[in-house]
């Protein structure tokens, strides 16, 4: 395998991804033990992808839990952009924003860039894009987010909300900015110069409606950085606190430790519409094993969890308790536990997610329109 230079921002992620120099080459706080405990104080509990760091980094969590102490409760943002169909790698930050929720009381207003999609594809049309926002929509709403406290925002539906807020962020960024953040060039189309300006939006848009100053925490995976760090600069210049932040590291592909997972390569992702018969297939072809060659060197040698697929995905969400997931990696790095028996552990506990999580999709399109802010 050619080992690529990693690259992370919002439009390219690849090469093998080391997230300690992330942190120092973004300006991230790594969570600290005393940053866990308070929110454990405040939970009641310490959610597993914290415990794992999954979650590893941030800006600002001492600042917005000092605020939650005073009262003065925040609100939660994320989004997605509808360019294709839902994978499993897609789930870590929205499941970890539905505990948070859950939690603490949270809001959550969820941000559907479709213009960024629109603007970023080469052949798609609006109608393609609408089509996967709904289908999407339908994955986000089967996670359990509460429709009388989480509000969809559609970049298009609601710009004559979003844009007034826009411009105001836009007019305090310059080209050379947008240029050496993204890298973009004289071939980027306009619309994506200014897309960094409504991805801003949302940070602070329910305290322009409610005409109060309201905290915000955005959980988000870290190749999306850039554009909260322009968010950062720009907001004290226009009366707003800067939002806080947490950062999720990404879901391998299953093809192998490098990049992030893709719905465009079948190689590297499962579905969420996926078929029991697809996951195992997809499964068994395509994850990336971090066992022996033959079965006698796996008995002898064992394995190497730490770089095998099936591991990694049991670790990152689809196996909540500590001391099962403690005993496969003991068993599978003894040797005891062969590759296929690992694999088979993570093809049932993908189906059951994927059982359950697919009946809450169909009923959620009765409940669509609930979600989407009025």
């Amino acid at each position: 395998m050619v080992k690529r230079e990693m690259k992370v921002t919002p439009y390219d992620v690849r090469g093998k991804i080391d997230y300690d120099r992330l942190i120092n080459e973004f300006g991230l706080e790594r969570i600290t033990d005393n940053i866990l405990k308070r929110i454990e104080k405040h939970a009641g509990e310490m959610h597993f992808m914290l415990r794992r760091k999954i979650f590893f980094a941030g800006r600002d969590l001492k600042w917005v839990l000092d605020e939650y102490e005073k009262g003065n409760k925040f609100f939660l943002y994320t989004g997605r952009g509808p360019s294709g169909p839902i994978h499993l790698g897609h789930l870590g930050t929205w499941i970890f924003a539905k505990w948070l929720q859950d939690k603490f009381g949270a809001e959550l207003w969820f941000q559907f860039t479709d213009d960024e999609k629109f603007l970023l594809g080469k052949n798609e049309s609006m109608e393609e894009v609408q089509k996967w926002m709904y289908e999407n929509m339908l994955d986000i709403i089967a996670l359990g987010f509460d429709p009388k406290k989480t509000y969809f925002l559609v970049d298009t539906k609601h710009a004559g909300m979003i844009y007034p807020e826009a411009i105001k962020v836009a007019k305090r960024i310059t080209y050379s900015m947008v240029k050496s953040s993204f890298g973009f060039n004289e071939s980027t189309n306009i619309g994506l110069i200014f897309f960094t300006s409504v991805q801003a939006v949302p940070a602070f848009l329910p305290s322009v409606l409610k005409k109060k100053k309201i905290p915000c925490l955005i959980p988000h995976a870290i190749d999306q950085d850039t554009h909260f760090r322009i968010t950062r600069d720009i907001l004290p210049k226009l009366g707003y606190r800067k939002p806080a932040s947490i950062q999720n590291s990404f879901l391998t592909p299953l093809s192998g430790p490098e990049g992030k997972m893709s719905s465009s390569k079948s190689s590297g992702a499962i579905l969420t519409t996926d078929s029991p018969k697809e996951v195992e297939r997809k499964v068994k072809k395509y994850a990336f094993s971090g066992g022996q060659k033959t079965t006698k060197d796996h008995r002898e040698k064992g394995g190497n969890p730490d770089v095998d697929v099936a591991y990694q995905w049991l670790n990152y969400f689809l196996e909540e308790d500590d001391r099962k997931l403690q005993e496969i990696y003991e068993k599978y790095e003894s040797g005891e536990m062969l590759t296929s028996e690992l694999k088979e552990i993570l093809i049932d506990k993908i189906n059951a997610f994927l059982k359950e999580h697919q009946k809450k999709r169909e009923k959620a399109k009765k409940i669509v329109d609930d979600f989407i802010y009025k």
